[in-house]
């Protein structure tokens, strides 16, 4: 695991040495499922806790400059950037919310269950390799 971290690492550097240096400006962050554009992660399935995405969202990634560049780790809608500022203003799951209500709105979404989400939960549990041992 800690070759893989290095090796990300190196790669990231790499990558940021290609980046023009306008571009630096603006912080960029990857918020994989926690913080999607106009919405987020869901938290009904793989140990998933409204709470700790409640936490992690509001108190750590909001608390990050308003022009944050946002690259969420899906793209549903079409939209692949966003940033802070405007998340914070416009995603409809977060603002003027308590923690105790997005808990209640993430526990009733009641939104359908993925396909393959019986083969993909345990890879992802396995790190993506489907045929390893449990």
């Amino acid at each position: 695991m800690q070759d893989d971290l290095t090796k990300f690492s190196r790669i990231f550097q790499w990558f940021q040495m290609l980046i023009h240096p306008a571009l630096m400006q603006c912080p960029h962050l990857l918020t994989g499922d926690a913080l999607l554009i106009r919405g987020c992660g869901r938290t009904d399935f793989q140990n998933g806790d409204a709470g700790t995405l409640y936490d992690s969202v509001t108190q750590r990634l909001f608390s990050l400059p308003d022009n944050t560049l946002v690259y969420p780790g899906h793209d549903y809608p079409g939209h692949t950037v966003s940033t802070i500022g405007e998340e914070r203003k416009l995603n409809p799951r977060f603002p003027h919310k308590s923690k105790d209500e997005f808990i209640q709105l993430m526990d009733n979404l009641k939104l359908p269950m993925p396909q393959k989400i019986m083969e993909a939960v345990p890879a992802n549990q396995r790190c993506g390799n489907a045929h390893s041992a449990a």
